[in-house]
């Protein structure tokens, strides 16, 4: 009976109402002390309450629904979803894939940003990510950039290059995964053979297989593509030869304009195929040298545009205006589709990398048009429905070639930062 007593209420307030008379003496040996009304928190004792309980045992297939939704917009909304609590964590896959090879946990719609402070940021440890889709913006601190320089970046990944040894390394900034490839010292003393080539070098990230990536390499002036896979113990020569004038990595490939035999063509660079010319590009914008052509992802196809000069009157004065001549490459049937306009989005070109983002997640930036950069105008706008272009920024000097770092004069715009981001040279 006294431990059926323990378990029952014996509360003074209880047994009057019990109709029980209490002793005048009742001794108070064993009697619990009325505690406060909420329970405190503590890091031992916790109570779960009902939804707290009802969130954390989600049905599995629920959690993978969402888990689904979330990895096809952003990798990093999976990362902090798995973050809430351990039984997510338990049915979930883990975000960081150590040979990198699946594409849905890259990045996607992220971009680096240039602080413009003229601090290089494996100097600074540390990267800003801006989001193009929601405006979002990380700053992510990666030791890993100590003694190495970013030679290339793809879908958020960095590809970087030691200082001191030569060795590439692929780095997933969120998961801080590293994939290590072979050193570049033997395959550039035999093939690209030009120092002040490798200040200027760029690099992509490839699909190898299911189960591994690979690392494509190119080299100005020198006209030589090299390769290697994760996991491989030596880099090889793919193409000698070829001028590369825009080279896109999509959907696992590799594709660039290439200068043949006087016309331009579209190629696929890797993986290697007996028949890499996909297209040829229309030769009726007048000369060829003064042209520019782009290849950009948008929307998931591949656009080509073209950049070229048309004759333009005002009064008694000719003059020159900047024109653009788009198209859709038809991978499958080899053929380029005339486009009029870009819709909703943006194109940012630069022969380095371009860029495609909606102007509907950014107000800032002006829809069916194209950015892009000349030697004293940093900033131009092209419109696609008007077929005139605006210059937007002046150029200004944060560089006097004596002190290595002075505070920028100018403000830096959404623009700015996408037009900065297609310029690695520039950071």
């Amino acid at each position: 009976m006294e431990e059926r007593a323990e378990e029952i209420d014996l509360s003074k307030p209880r047994l009057r109402a019990m109709g029980k008379k209490l002793p005048p003496s009742t001794p108070t040996a064993g009697r619990r002390r009325k505690g406060p009304s909420l329970v405190p928190l503590s890091a031992c004792k916790r109570r779960r309450t009902p939804e707290a309980s009802g969130w954390a045992s989600l049905p599995t297939d629920v959690v993978h629904l969402v888990t689904s939704r979330l990895l096809a917009g952003d990798v990093v909304d999976y990362i902090v979803f798995r973050a809430v609590c351990s039984g997510w964590r338990s049915c979930t896959s883990d975000a960081r894939d150590p040979t990198l090879s699946r594409p849905d946990l890259w990045l996607r719609g992220w971009v680096a940003l240039c602080d413009g402070d003229g601090v290089r940021p494996d100097d600074a440890g540390e990267i800003g990510f801006f989001h193009t889709r929601t405006a979002r913006r990380l700053r992510v601190r990666l030791p890993e950039l100590r003694r190495h320089r970013i030679i290339g970046l793809t879908q958020g990944l960095i590809i970087l290059l030691n200082k001191r040894t030569a060795a590439v390394r692929v780095l997933h900034p969120f998961t801080r995964v590293v994939v290590d490839l072979p050193s570049l010292v033997p395959v550039f003393h035999d093939a690209v053979r030009n120092r002040n080539s490798v200040l200027d070098m760029n690099a992509a990230v490839c699909s190898a297989s299911a189960t591994s990536i690979a690392v494509v390499a190119w080299f100005p002036w020198t006209h030589v593509l090299i390769g290697a896979e994760a996991g491989r113990p030596t880099w090889e020569v793919l193409h000698r030869g070829l001028f590369l004038k825009s080279i896109l990595p999509f959907q696992g490939r590799l594709y660039a304009t290439v200068a043949m035999g006087g016309s331009r063509k579209i190629m696929q660079l890797y993986p290697r195929s007996p028949h890499p010319v996909l297209a040829r590009v229309p030769n009726d914008f007048g000369d060829q040298g003064l042209c520019g052509y782009f290849l950009v992802e948008s929307g998931g196809q591949v656009l080509l545009a073209v950049h070229h000069l048309t004759a333009q009157h005002c009064g008694a004065e000719p003059f020159q205006q900047h024109a653009y001549k788009l198209f859709a490459l038809d991978i499958d049937r080899g053929e380029l589709i005339p486009v009029n306009c870009l819709g909703g989005h943006a194109l940012f070109l630069s022969r380095d990398r371009s860029l495609s983002v909606s102007a509907r997640d950014l107000p800032s930036v002006n829809s069916n048009s194209i950015y892009f950069s000349l030697h004293r105008d940093p900033v131009v706008v092209h419109s696609v429905r008007t077929g005139f272009s605006e210059r937007l920024a002046v150029s200004c000097q944060i560089h006097d070639g004596k002190d290595r770092i002075r505070p920028s004069v100018r403000p830096f715009t959404i623009a700015d930062h996408l037009l900065t981001y297609c310029h690695p040279h520039e950071w």
